[in-house]
């Protein structure tokens, strides 16, 4: 017996030994630091943002889809009800949620490549603009970061001014993923999504339109500063038609954050890429970024690389209900010059050389 309580104290003993050595040896191992925190965050910021624009709306469409098939059928049938009820929302103005553009997270996804505001006039909340925004890169992060959120300050520097950033008509269609993007203010890029904030929504209202839209994307790649802007007119015409002034912004670096393969004009892949777009509204680029674990990894994350969007000088335009091919040329050119303007004053400030120039097509 003797012997039996010995041999349990003994283990008791070492357990306690075990247990103490454990603690100590946990309390000695370097706990993260606050860098290491803030660059966690903002990487998981970027990856929720990054799922959000390419799965959200795929992936809630096959949930309702499967809901369908299972005793909670009725969820499916009453968001349809919702969405038929609610079809015409995003064409007159959309339904904005003023917290949800300053979600703390926000922060951390400016911080993550940081992105920056610049401004270099004044806006006056006294008229409406359109904000062209270039370039297009593969995922317009610049355009989101400063006109979507709160994060870069364009509220503080532009008092009195609503953003809106257009996007393709077909992510509206998309369960859920609408509801997402109308909270943070976004629109359709259709005429009579612009034309309702232009005309029916009071002045103050800023719509930003990514001019070069997906035929863009298929040309980004690093070092290369090419727009699709020379028979992109319509934007002037609504201007036109509306008396909304024209204002240049461009994004310093948005082509820096992917590595794209890009296909030679004429090649079999490049007509591909091309039917797609202009079937789908969009193009399939073969793109590839950092992973999640490394910055040396492949993965579809962006890498880390400064954004600087510039927002220019706005060119006045005058309200004509329906201007001729002569004066929507006229402006058209107006604006072109505003934005070489902008470009050539801005680019050795952020991250250009002097000889880099920007090709119009």
């Amino acid at each position: 017996m003797k012997t039996i309580i010995a041999a349990c104290s003994q283990n008791l003993s070492g357990s306690r030994a075990s247990i103490q050595t454990a603690l100590r040896t946990l309390l000695a191992a370097p706990w993260p630091s606050q860098r290491d925190v803030r660059s966690w965050l903002q990487l998981l910021s970027v990856l929720q943002w990054v799922l959000s624009f390419l799965l959200l709306g795929t992936v809630s469409l096959l949930l309702l889809i499967y809901l369908v098939f299972t005793s909670f059928w009725p969820i499916s049938v009453l968001y349809l009800a919702w969405i038929i009820f609610d079809w015409d929302t995003p064409e007159k103005g959309g339904r904005r949620l003023p917290c949800l553009r300053q979600w703390p997270v926000w922060r951390h996804f400016r911080d993550y490549f940081p992105v920056k505001l610049v401004k270099t006039h004044d806006l006056s909340p006294s008229h409406n603009y359109i904000i062209g925004s270039h370039p297009h890169g593969i995922l317009c992060v610049g355009a989101f970061c400063n006109f979507v959120t709160g994060s870069t300050g364009f509220g503080e520097m532009f008092p009195g001014i609503r953003p809106s950033l257009t996007t393709l008509a077909g992510n509206f269609r998309l369960p859920v993923f609408r509801e997402y993007l109308m909270s943070g203010g976004l629109c359709p890029v259709t005429r009579r999504a612009i034309g309702y904030l232009l005309s029916k929504n009071g002045t103050g209202n800023a719509v930003a339109i990514v001019i070069g839209g997906a035929a863009e994307s298929l040309s980004c790649r690093p070092g290369v500063t090419t727009l699709i802007l020379k028979n992109r007119k319509g934007f002037v015409r609504m201007a036109l038609q509306h008396g909304a002034c024209l204002v240049p912004s461009f994004s310093f670096g948005e082509n820096d954050l992917f590595r794209q393969v890009v296909f030679e004009e004429g090649s079999w892949m490049r007509s591909i890429q091309q039917r797609f777009q202009k079937m789908m509204g969009f193009a399939p680029c073969v793109f590839y970024g950092r992973g999640l674990t490394s910055v040396r990894s492949r993965g579809f994350l962006p890498y880390a690389r400064p954004i600087t969007t510039v927002v220019g000088e706005p060119v006045t335009v005058p309200k004509i209900e329906d201007p001729s091919r002569e004066t929507v040329d006229m402006y058209h050119e107006m604006y072109v010059r505003s934005l070489l303007k902008l470009f050539n004053e801005n680019k050795t400030k952020y991250g250009l050389s002097e000889t880099d120039e920007l090709h119009i097509l």
